[in-house]
């Protein structure tokens, strides 16, 4: 049989700079680790055979060493020097990576963490989207790294995408940033790293990299209103004299909430309720319906509709692409 498919959160498979240099530091220090625990073995093997107690032991103690410069100074200098390479090795990675000079074409995104979902906002392309983080891939000839400005809306979170970039703690009233520098297209996985309350193993992220047309593609249809046809109206029109307007934003209607998810093009993403299930029009009439069935303590309410309210509501926000 052949290897299985990568763990999503595989940190030996960077596709990233940040990444590579975590992983690259990581073997460094394994490789240096290893070499010690070699020679200290073989130190410990050599003194088991070699002073074993033999048949023909007179039983006396073999002579006692009482100081010894010499030794005294290889296990003070020699460990010394050790951590003094691994902390010098340490400092120039975590240097390179957190002070980073990002470049003029460089793409800003905003990061909020809320209880329990992923807030991505991109300033400079008035764009607003939750839980799915889309950015263009970085070519060798032309580098284009994403540089993410953290922010928690409540607690403590920590943007973690393992094969893109480190772990980075998300603070409330303490702005933190990271960078990814992503070479190669495909959906990575991550996951809040930082226990955050009932249903942070259920915070999880997906980041698209996308080529530099798809995601112009992406940013053209996520700037264009969100089309809704007659045959929904029904729908949305229980949906805007419900609570729900008080939480989501729709563009073009009056729903302007900012505790949830923006939903204007819901449907453009992969799944809902921050990665918990798919976003098929079965899942999300059972989210609307009872969030806890998804996610047990989830934020957002049971609305209490009847079937017919529920069917309506579950087709207005399948039209939102």
């Amino acid at each position: 049989m052949g290897p299985g498919p990568l763990s999503p959160t595989d940190i030996f498979a960077p596709v990233s700079t940040p990444a590579q240099s975590i992983f690259e530091l990581s073997l460094f220090v394994l490789s240096t680790a290893a070499a010690i625990f070699v020679v200290v073995f073989s130190l410990l093997v050599y003194a088991v055979v070699r002073f074993r107690k033999r048949a023909n032991d007179d039983g006396r103690e073999p002579a006692q060493v009482y100081g010894s410069t010499q030794v005294e100074l290889a296990w003070t200098i020699i460990p010394v020097l050790i951590v003094l390479v691994l902390f010098l090795t340490s400092a120039r990675v975590i240097f390179s990576v957190q002070d980073a000079v990002r470049p003029p074409e460089a793409l800003q995104v905003t990061v909020i963490g809320h209880q329990f979902w992923w807030e991505y906002r991109y300033p400079g392309l008035n764009i607003v989207t939750a839980n799915e983080l889309h950015v263009p891939v970085s070519e060798k000839g032309h580098p284009t790294p994403t540089f993410l400005k953290l922010l928690s809306a409540d607690t403590d979170h920590s943007f973690w995408v393992p094969r893109l970039a480190g772990k980075t703690d998300l603070i409330p009233n303490f702005p933190n940033s990271t960078w990814i520098d992503p070479h190669e297209v495909g959906v990575y996985e991550g996951q809040c790293a930082q226990y955050c309350g009932t249903q942070h193993a259920k915070m999880l992220l997906r980041v698209y990299v996308d080529s530099r047309e798809d995601f112009e593609r992406w940013v053209s249809r996520q700037r264009q209103p969100a089309q809704v046809s007659e045959a929904v109206a029904q729908g949305r029109a229980i949906f805007e004299r419900t609570a729900c307007i008080n939480c989501h934003a729709v563009q073009g209607t009056a729903a302007n909430g900012t505790f949830g998810p923006d939903l204007t093009h819901l449907m453009s993403r992969d799944t809902i309720a921050s990665g918990a299930a798919p976003n098929t029009e079965a899942q999300l009439r059972r989210w609307v319906e009872n969030p806890d069935s998804i996610k047990p303590g989830s934020k957002m309410p049971a609305m209490g509709l009847d079937t017919h309210e529920l069917d309506a509501v579950t087709a207005y926000l399948v039209s939102l692409r």
